[in-house]
């Protein structure tokens, strides 16, 4: 098998800063603190596919693309590619990596041009629409190892080592939905996700779903939970993204930031719109994470809410709430932490909360 590789060295920078994205933003991401988080996911799916397809013929794409990843991985690229020309040059002085979503286009063209059997990226759901524009017109399919803040399309594999495994063992293709949103409204709480591609993407178990927008009432989950914090004396909250527990932040009397993670303890509001590191110092000796699955893919972590990274989770319990009706739409719930022994400690049967009293045992996968 031949593969075509290309990262998006950007993707997720955002969103561990608060920024809920990277597009036009890398600077800002950077003046804040942010480091690369593609690079290491592909590493862990690479590593992994050199493990179990030894064989594999790989075509990579000048650095910060991914030759560099590849080769430390254990694979020795069959060809490297520059979509840049004379190297990948900076259109702007603001991107210090230097790459744009032309440069995937053209990278996932040559890669045509070369005949490969399947396109793997690295990225988020912009990525996604990118590959998928290059490969408008082509069976070539398309498989992602997520990497963005918001991952919406169903084009990805649920963790870098479940992408490794299917580039591996797939035999056959569906046409899945490529979704994007614009991260300005983003930003501001508008989630509006749109189809911009419908591409073929290889059979298997390990692919996440589109994220669902369905609803279910929360009112009486979030009346029981909203009393429960009242009544946590001492102890810090760590308040995750999204309609449901922003159902609870507003059952507790206060605008909550549209997408970000808030953090309140005792009565009050301690910040809003944290950002990772704004977290970690807001946390005392007793700290709870309340979060809730995204509808549709079940993910708990890493889809939407890098903030809440390895490093809060860890010092925090974990409580997971969720309506009846997002429930009844996945089978399993996921994480996906960048932190592998974090993922299996977080496995496993869990409770939750699904209404004013009410549980449901879920596994995470």
């Amino acid at each position: 098998m031949h593969i075509g590789f290309v990262m998006n060295p950007i993707a997720g920078m955002g969103g561990r800063v608060g920024l809920k994205g990277t597009d036009g933003k890398v600077a800002e991401a950077v003046e804040r603190g942010a480091e690369p988080r593609a690079p290491d996911r592909a590493h862990r799916a690479l590593s992994r596919l050199a493990a179990i397809r030894p064989d594999i013929e790989v075509t990579a794409v000048t650095d910060p693309m991914g030759s560099a990843i590849v080769r430390e991985a254990g694979i020795e690229p069959v060809a490297v590619i520059d979509p840049g020309g004379e190297g990948i040059v900076p259109p702007e002085p603001a991107d210090p990596h230097g790459t744009t979503a032309e440069h995937t286009k053209l990278a996932v063209r040559e890669f045509l041009d070369r005949g490969v059997d399947l396109v793997w990226f690295v990225g988020g759901d912009g990525t996604a629409a990118d590959v998928a524009e290059a490969l408008e017109g082509s069976d070539t399919p398309m498989l992602g190892v997520p990497a963005g803040v918001k991952v919406y399309s169903s084009v990805f594999a649920v963790s870098p080592e479940d992408a490794a495994e299917v580039v591996a063992t797939f035999s056959r293709t569906e046409r899945r939905e490529v979704m994007d949103i614009d991260e300005d409204e983003y930003r501001e709480g508008e989630v509006n996700p749109e189809l911009r591609a419908i591409a073929h993407v290889p059979v298997a178990e390990d692919l996440q779903s589109s994220k669902q927008l369905g609803g279910g009432t929360v009112e009486s989950l979030a009346e029981g939970v909203a009393a429960d914090i009242r009544a946590g004396t001492g102890i810090t909250y760590v308040l995750g993204p999204g309609s449901t527990v922003g159902a609870i932040k507003a059952e507790l009397g206060f605008e909550p930031s549209p997408i970000g993670v808030d953090v309140w303890r005792d009565g009050e509001l301690i910040v809003r719109d944290a950002t990772e590191r704004e977290i970690l110092e807001a946390l005392g000796e007793e700290n709870r994470i309340v979060v809730s699955p995204i509808g549709g893919q079940g993910f708990v972590f890493g889809r939407g809410n890098p903030q809440l990274s390895p490093a809060v989770i860890r010092e925090c319990e974990v409580r997971i709430v969720a309506s009846r009706a997002k429930l009844d739409d996945v089978r399993v719930l996921r994480v996906d932490t960048d932190d592998p022994e974090l993922d299996a400690e977080l496995a496993g049967w869990v409770k939750v909360r699904v209404g004013k009293f009410e549980t449901r045992m879920m596994k995470i996968a």
